[in-house]
């Protein structure tokens, strides 16, 4: 007997009815439409929204003196590395000079030298005649303590620079020792060839006469305007006067946008609406869509974004390259404060697997009803908009939060027309002649850092070594 046969056979002995065609009565228990792409968005739950009223959010603070602290920018073509020639305003002797001609004259006076791991290439107490711009790798620098031990002063990277003042100072020396942590390419100007050109352009003499002659003492370690004041005096010393002085071009923000219009057939409307709302869930996955651009923007907008609006001074390398205990602690110790700590999965697990090498757990905390990892106290939270470049690199962002402590805060506007959740609208568009419904979904946003010490960035985390 075929198959067939003996199936047929064995259905016309069946006592009751099957369950397939039973299937056909009966009322299925269904889940709600689920999605991948939904994260846990801890960026846009831990940072406080300010009302913007008018769209704009203006961060007024007091004057600061801006003193050339960016980073370089270099162009490569093949093994050949130069350092672009506007770039170079970003040295302090040359903030605001803006003559290209120049400019390009010292850009070709750059040597071009590639280091190797290990290599030392500037000593403690040597004659310090040249400056150097780091295109890529990194340098580590060292001193001296007071009895002599040697001590950590930080990590430089790509387009960091040290040597400025060699520049200026016909007799300067090294106060440190820079030894290069991995291999890499920088370029060095010596003294000679900057005095060179600056004998030959009255326009740069002139500049930079006039930088020599800034009245350093105005600022305080911040670089803000000083504010006067007199104490553990006695008798009657007369005091002096002051006033604290404001920066004159403020920083406005800007609401950003996020838009989509959600379109929806009304015969699905119609007859399609029972056990649950098709219109309602496909504007319920809509918004979940628009929130996960939304952190994104907020992580990586060039305008706002804080990756992008971290100051440099506050942005910090790692000293090996994965990210130790040792890279948090300095990381958190740049600011008053900290609240979160910001990182991408992976980055997370590559903090955990430092962690466990040493012996060391961390700590976790309760944030809004959930047990995450901390550090120091700190809580250390996923964020998968963090980008990780093709050499397996990363970033740990860190903020203080809120207006009160002038730290990070997000930016919004509720009571918008046709508002559905806070700073989010969904607006009826009409239908059409193919009887689809549409909306307009939008959602305004955007994040202000109110002082550059609210926001700090550790670079160039490595999140995976070979064998790992």
């Amino acid at each position: 007997m075929s198959v067939e046969a003996a199936g047929e056979a064995q259905q016309d002995q069946r006592l009751s009815l099957g369950t397939a065609a039973a299937r056909n009565l009966a009322t299925t228990t269904k889940s709600v439409p689920q999605m991948q792409g939904i994260t846990s968005r801890w960026l846009l739950r831990v940072l406080p929204w300010v009302q913007t009223e008018g769209g704009v959010y203006r961060v007024n603070r007091r004057l600061t003196y801006t003193v050339g602290d960016g980073r370089v920018e270099f162009v490569k073509t093949g093994s050949r590395v130069q350092v672009i020639p506007r770039e170079l305003g970003e040295l302090a002797v040359l903030r605001g000079f803006d003559d290209v001609d120049v400019l390009t004259a010292l850009a070709n006076r750059f040597v071009q030298r590639d280091f190797e791991a290990g290599e030392v290439l500037v000593e403690e107490g040597g004659s310090a005649d040249h400056i150097y711009l780091i295109a890529h790798g990194k340098v580590q620098k060292t001193g001296s303590g007071p009895y002599g031990e040697p001590t950590r002063l930080g990590v430089l990277g790509d387009g960091d620079k040290f040597g400025e003042q060699s520049l200026l100072e016909d007799e300067a020396v090294w106060e440190y020792t820079a030894k290069a942590v991995t291999g890499g390419t920088l370029l060095t100007l010596e003294r000679r060839e900057f005095t060179s050109v600056m004998e030959s352009s009255p326009a740069l003499r002139d500049h930079v006469a006039q930088f020599a002659a800034l009245p350093r003492q105005r600022q305080n370690e911040r670089g803000e305007a000083e504010v006067a004041v007199a104490s553990g005096h006695s008798g009657e010393l007369e005091l002096p006067g002051t006033f604290v002085d404001y920066e004159l071009n403020p920083r406005e923000y800007e609401l950003s946008v996020a838009q989509t219009v959600l379109r929806v057939h009304t015969r699905v409307a119609d007859l399609y609406n029972k056990p649950m709302n098709q219109t309602e869930q496909q504007l319920r996955l809509t918004i979940e869509a628009l929130r996960e651009r939304q952190e994104h923007e907020l992580i990586n907008n060039p305008e706002f974004g804080l990756l992008h609006n971290a100051e440099y001074s506050q942005r910090i390398q790692t000293h090996s390259g994965p990210p130790t205990p040792d890279d948090l602690d300095e990381l958190l110790s740049r600011r008053r404060g900290s609240k979160f700590l910001l990182a991408h999965p992976r980055t997370i697990a590559a903090i955990g697997r430092e962690m466990n090498a040493r012996g060391l757990y961390p700590d976790h905390v309760d944030l809004m009803g959930n047990h995450v990892p901390a550090w120091r106290g700190v809580p250390i939270l996923p964020c998968n908009k963090i980008p990780i470049t093709r050499e397996r690199t990363s970033s740990v962002i860190v903020m203080r939060t809120g207006e009160d402590d002038q730290g990070v805060v997000g930016l919004h506007q509720t009571g918008i027309p046709d508002e559905y959740e806070p700073g989010l609208s969904v607006r009826f568009m009409g239908i059409n002649e193919k009887a689809i419904i549409s909306y307009l979904v939008t959602a305004y946003y955007s994040a202000a850092v109110l002082v550059p010490d609210a926001l700090g960035v550790l670079e160039n985390v490595e999140i995976a070594r070979e064998g790992e």
